[in-house]
């Protein structure tokens, strides 16, 4: 009798719960239970080389951190950040919880390659910005949902990556005296629209990476970018730094020519003083293999 007091209760419960969401005065205050699931990262096979297929979101080494939200128009509803290093079996990278008044709303969510330092602030569904110096790998999505009844609501989220990727390979060896090198673009930037994956300004910027090669070996270093469009050509100055940030070496590659979602490589001499930037080799992958000297 106690048992079947129980269910009767709950089922009492959920009728008057469903009552009381249909009344139009009190759907603000009805939250309905939502589960969001981040489906494989949606990466074509001509793209990044280190990516040859579609890939969970536990899986790829690329995202370390992912960012969901719901918006009503540019209003904030919620938002939650996952950590992929701090994920468990009860709570798994790529799930999210919540519950979220009756409604319709802009979802949004962003994957990235989180470092200790790295951030990226959500502030709409049309922009967010890396507040650190390093823009990351990052997959964007959006999409309209309503959550109507009072039934859990399953969604689902495939990402696909918005940022453009450069790497640069030294045909010389690094010196001990190398400490870093700094990448200025004359173009695009590090704040971008999670709707369109284009970015939101395009002034350039400076980036300063570490190099890991060790000395008397030749190095090879990565940066991404956002671009104002599918493709761009801005300049690209590479400066070898020591440990106090004086520059040692200086070159400057003009028209680099950069497109969404595909990397550029450059190969040249770039702690040489006595060779120019026409030196180096570029391999835009998002065309078929090629040499150019330019």
């Amino acid at each position: 009798l106690y048992l079947m007091f129980k269910k009767l209760y709950f089922f009492a419960l959920v009728a008057l719960a469903a009552v009381s969401c249909n009344n139009k005065e009190s759907r603000m205050d009805c939250f309905v239970p939502v589960t969001v699931h981040v489906n494989d990262f949606l990466v074509t096979v001509d793209t990044f080389s280190d990516t040859k297929a579609a890939q969970s979101a536990a899986d790829y080494t690329g995202v370390k951190a992912i960012v969901l939200a719901f918006y009503d128009g540019e209003t904030e509803i919620y938002k939650s950040e996952q950590v992929k290093s701090l994920s468990t079996e009860q709570n798994p990278f790529g799930e999210f919880t919540c519950s979220l008044p009756l409604g319709t709303y802009t979802m949004v969510v962003l994957g990235y390659g989180k470092d200790m330092e790295d951030e990226i602030t959500l502030i709409s569904p049309t922009l967010a910005t890396y507040d650190c110096p390093h823009p990351r790998e990052t997959f964007a999505a959006t999409k309209t949902v309503t959550i109507s009844g009072t039934s859990a609501n399953n969604l689902e989220a495939t990402l696909s990556r918005i940022v453009s990727k450069l790497q640069v390979a030294s045909s010389d060896p690094r010196p001990s005296s190398a400490a870093k090198i700094r990448y200025t673009f004359t173009a695009g930037g590090k704040s971008f629209n999670p709707t369109t994956g284009f970015a939101t300004v395009n002034n350039g910027f400076s980036n300063t990476v570490g190099i890991s090669a060790n000395p008397g070996t030749t190095s090879l270093s990565t940066c991404y970018l956002f671009l104002t469009s599918e493709e761009a050509t801005p300049d690209v100055t590479i400066e070898v730094l020591d440990e106090s940030d004086n520059v040692i070496n200086r070159k400057v590659v003009t028209n680099v020519p950069f497109r969404l979602n595909r990397c550029t490589k450059l190969t040249g001499s770039i702690y040489s003083a006595s060779s120019s930037a026409s030196s180096f080799l570029l391999e835009p992958e998002w065309l078929e293999t090629q040499e150019i000297n330019f």
